[in-house]
């Protein structure tokens, strides 16, 4: 009888141990499960937060409406987007993913015309800043973007990144999300919540790919930002009297290189490409670009957006600031040595002979015999005056480029550093094979 007793008491215990266990099994489970759902909110709110400081933008020029994309604050009033969407535009009409009202903005604060980005001031708004992810991402990392809700339902799209790479001459992040035409401008994230970069797509070796412009663009041109706002008209590629009077008064300018200093100056008898130069050394937009072109009896090439962080041996001088510039040919002037004059396409392409928004050329050239001079009139259809065939045999030039090709300004000290420069050795596309940058252009008040 005790030992039924025993068995009774021990298989009670048993029983009542594994209820316990089971018990415990299944309230494990629903903690874990609990757990899972409330980082699953938690994670739902982080995006949802995230929806009210991404907006989608329409610019406009007056009431003609330019361009579509979208933007994210980085500021209270601050809201990030491509260059390129908003630089002919007065206004631009702001639309934030978490409300139907529409904003204004109608000036900026800081812009990066060669990695495309520009910061808009909002007008009457107020916003959470976006974080911007700052530190090394590994490769393969998964990247986010959202899309307005369609009813209550947040859209996440996924993908991943693939690298940072130099792709024409720019750092970009490589990803494998696909990014449309209406979503340029678009945050992108990592799964905290913070944006690696802009979102935009381009065809690169005729693969259409997408990319993002890189967060450490947008953290520089905050520490740079202006403490008053400009109007978003003084980015459209035209003078006013006002700063052409100023630019008349500008005694030259110097291209510090890393071959010495070039001082130049600038012909008024070229306003828009005077003017046009001025600016661009204003914005910093010549700082560390290559000299990316160098032949010998000719002379040196600069000025490319490509050239900045141009790896060794790529093939640069493709990419300019966006725009042209129509020809301006002034006769009595040519190219003897020291001018300074704008690249171009070919004539098959470019029937116009538009000139590049910012490359130039200085010309050191070489000296020519009245054989050689008869030849290039009989080809060029073009007619060599007294003074010009004797400046090209005494002095010497690119005389083949006379009635083609715009001259806008003059080296006026620093022949010495572009021969230098002209002496290095190139690779089959004349670029240098140790790179030299021009530091920086600084004004000659």
């Amino acid at each position: 009888m005790a030992k039924q007793i025993l068995f009774i008491v021990l298989a009670v215990v048993f029983l009542s141990s594994c209820g316990n266990k089971a018990q415990k099994q299944t309230t494990q489970q629903e903690e874990t499960k609990a757990k899972t759902d409330s980082a699953a909110d938690k994670k739902q709110d982080i995006w949802n937060q995230l929806m009210r400081s991404i907006a989608k933008i329409d610019s406009y020029d007056g009431d003609r409406i330019l361009e579509s994309g979208q933007g994210f604050f980085v500021g209270e009033d601050l809201l990030v987007t491509k260059y390129s969407l908003v630089n002919q535009a007065t206004n631009v009409k702001v639309q934030p993913f978490d409300e139907n009202k529409k904003y204004t903005a109608r000036s900026f604060v800081a812009f990066d015309r060669i990695n495309d980005l520009i910061i808009l001031k909002v007008d009457s708004i107020s916003r959470e800043p976006i974080e911007l992810h700052k530190d090394t991402l590994p490769n393969f990392a998964k990247s986010f973007y959202v899309a307005p809700k369609t009813g209550k339902t947040l859209q996440l799209f996924t993908g991943k990144v693939l690298n940072l790479a130099n792709i024409r001459g720019t750092r970009l992040y490589r990803i494998t999300n696909r990014i449309r035409t209406s979503q340029f401008g678009a945050p992108i994230f990592v799964s905290t919540g913070k944006a690696i970069g802009v979102a935009y797509s381009g065809t690169v070796n005729f693969e259409l790919q997408s990319f993002a412009i890189p967060a450490e663009f947008i953290a520089a041109m905050l520490r740079k930002r202006s403490e008053t706002s400009e109007p978003l008209e003084t980015l459209k590629n035209t003078s006013n009297e006002k700063i052409a009077a100023e630019n008349r008064k500008i005694k030259g300018l110097v291209l510090e290189t890393d071959y010495g200093d070039i001082t130049i100056k600038l012909f008024n008898e070229t306003p828009e490409y005077r003017d046009n130069f001025i600016r661009l050394a204003k914005e910093h937009y010549f700082d560390s670009l290559l000299i990316h072109r160098v032949i010998a009896d000719f002379g040196i090439q600069s000025g490319a957006a490509d050239t900045r962080y141009a790896v060794p041996g790529a093939n640069v001088g493709w990419k300019g600031p966006g725009y042209t510039i129509p020809a301006h040919i002034v006769p009595g002037l040519y190219h003897k040595r020291g001018m300074i004059g704008s690249p171009r396409k070919p004539d098959t392409e470019n029937q116009r002979q538009r000139s590049d928004g910012s490359q130039f050329y200085i010309v050191s050239g070489r000296k020519y015999f009245d054989k050689g001079l008869d030849e290039l009139e009989e080809i060029n259809n073009y007619t060599f005056s007294a003074e010009q065939r004797q400046v090209y045999k005494t002095i010497g030039g690119a005389p083949h480029l006379d009635g083609s090709y715009t001259i806008f300004g003059q080296v006026t000290s620093g022949m010495d550093v572009v021969d230098k420069i002209v002496q290095v050795e190139t690779d089959r596309r004349w670029r240098p094979l140790e790179d030299i940058r021009i530091k920086r252009v600084r004004i000659l008040k």
